[in-house]
């Protein structure tokens, strides 16, 4: 009994590949996260040119994808419990495609205005299938470093996507509304996801359906093969059934009362965890992946390295995720965010000044814009390597399951 308890949370290395593939598949939904969210820094000037507008009207349309990601994300955990995890993921699949088909065709603002809500409701699901997906799937042993793939990928995404509309402005002659395929080039590099949504769509028919949910609706025997499957056959499958019934049957559901808890002021644990959220956000990581070609821009860079300089911040950023994944066990959480909100106020204060100086000839002086892109890379690598994962594995730590 005690060797197959040892045994029942980890997978043979037979297995092993067969569990991170399934784990990477479900991460694409990551991957589209990322893409999804900053693909459009390659066409804000060109919407703006396009269309006409001012800054506040553009800024709308560019956030307004936020409102779907809030309703996507608000909805999809039941929209998962009631159909399963991979039909989630494929509604999910669908609407990233319809969304990139129908940004790179507009016909007006307000028509890709609706289109960027309808990526940003797939972008909220995919922020919550795809961990909740591989947690449950993923052996106890491998938990953890598997479920860092979804923030990996969301990183991977971002730096995939400034690469691809750093490629597509050189092939228009480095203008943004050059044609490029029928197309002006803002469109096609919008357009391009189409391409992600698809192989995602593709990948979830290929990897099997959640124990835990397979249980929920009493499919014990579909259930049980999964976890042979993913664990191995010598593990005590009726200890892992039982396991995961009796976490289903014992945890709390939670409601919006549970913002308040036993009194505003006696349990503050949910607030400290919207805090840690919201202040995330709120450091400006979104500026240095919205709006980056068009800070460079507004300082007389050229737009093809403008388009590079945010493909090199994005690489930046993996790199501080990286360290982030090495280091977030042996450091700990709590230094980590404190090194970072450090490194975050140096590179903004710095980049203030450099941005601060009067322009020259339409640009920086030398100095001030090597300070202020040297700056840029250093704010986005401690968000990477501190805020950006760190608050995701204090909210999964902090609260019961």
């Amino acid at each position: 009994t005690q060797a197959q308890t040892s045994g029942a949370g980890t997978a043979h290395p037979e297995h092993l590949g067969h569990v991170i593939f399934i784990a990477a598949a479900a991460a694409m939904g990551g991957f589209l996260f990322g893409y999804d969210s900053s693909v459009i820094n390659g066409a804000v000037e060109a919407i703006r040119d396009r269309y006409d507008i001012g800054s506040a009207a553009l800024a709308q349309v560019i956030a307004v994808a936020l409102i779907g990601c809030a309703i996507g994300a608000a909805t999809a955990g039941r929209i998962a419990d009631r159909i399963g995890r991979i039909r989630c993921m494929q509604i999910a699949a669908v609407l990233f495609t319809i969304s990139a088909v129908g940004s790179a065709l507009p016909f007006a603002l307000w028509d890709l205005a609706f289109w960027r809500i309808v990526g940003g409701f797939a972008i909220g699901m995919a922020s919550v299938i795809g961990p909740a997906y591989i947690a449950e799937v993923a052996p106890p042993a491998y938990r953890g470093r598997l479920g860092s793939f979804q923030q990996a990928a969301i990183v991977v995404g971002i730096a995939i996507s400034q690469l691809v509309n750093w490629g597509l402005l050189n092939a228009a002659g480095g203008d943004q509304r050059g044609t490029l395929m029928g197309l002006e080039a803002w469109q096609v590099m919008l357009g391009v996801m189409v391409v992600p949504a698809v192989l995602y769509g593709m990948l979830s028919f290929a990897i099997p359906e959640s124990p835990r949910f397979l249980l929920s609706v009493g499919k014990r025997d579909r259930a049980r093969e999964i976890l042979a499957e993913v664990e191995g056959q010598d593990i005590d499958l009726g200890a892992r059934v039982a396991e995961i019934e009796h976490a289903m049957t014992s945890e709390h559901k939670s409601t919006f009362k549970d913002l308040l808890g036993g009194g505003f002021f006696f349990k503050p644990i949910v607030w400290i965890g919207i805090g840690l959220s919201v202040f995330q956000q709120f450091v400006g990581i979104n500026v240095a992946f919205y709006y980056s070609s068009t800070l460079w821009q507004s300082v007389g860079v050229d737009p093809a390295d403008s388009f590079f300089y945010s493909f090199t911040t994005s690489i930046i950023n993996i790199v501080g995720t990286v360290i982030a994944m090495i280091f977030v066990d042996r450091v700990g959480r709590k230094p980590l965010a404190l090194i970072g909100s450090i490194g975050m106020a140096v590179g903004l204060a710095l980049e203030a000044w450099a941005f601060s100086s009067h322009l020259v000839d339409g640009k920086l002086p030398a100095t001030q814009g090597w300070v202020a892109l040297v700056a840029a890379h250093v704010f986005v690598l401690f968000f990477a390597l501190s805020w950006g994962v760190v608050v995701w594995v204090m909210l999964g730590e902090m609260f019961p399951n």
